[in-house]
């Protein structure tokens, strides 16, 4: 039998970062008003290194109610809230949210550069 060399956690990435999840409990209508303030808000924080990911999500169940998710890098949960009131949806009181801590530990990701047209591609 051939023995795998299976990893340990300690040897995995172990990367701290903090999920907002965040739901809307107000009107689309007036959400749709605050897009361009949380939009702003959201490019800002990527600029400065803060924010990972972000986007909305769907359900499988066209029943439940979307979601979104904020994926940053802070160095606590009391970190984390300062960063998610600062969102004018939330600042607003138009979403309310929840924040995880997240272990990122396994995964990969891919860039393409391409110098001739300038163009780039993450998988």
């Amino acid at each position: 039998m051939a023995v795998t060399n299976t990893p340990n956690t300690k040897d995995m990435l172990q990367k701290d970062l903090y999920v907002i999840f965040t739901r809307a409990i107000a009107p689309r209508e007036e959400i749709m008003k605050m897009l361009p303030q949380h939009l702003e808000r959201q490019v800002e924080l990527e600029k400065q290194g803060i924010l990972f990911a972000a986007g909305p999500m769907e359900p499988e169940d066209s029943d439940k109610p979307r979601t979104g998710m904020i994926i940053v890098r802070a160095d606590s949960f009391e970190h984390a809230n300062e960063i998610a009131m600062a969102d004018p949806f939330h600042a607003a009181g138009l979403r309310e949210f929840d924040v995880w801590n997240w272990s990122m530990n396994e995964g990969s990701f891919t860039v393409t550069i391409n110098y001739s047209d300038k163009s780039a591609n993450v998988v």
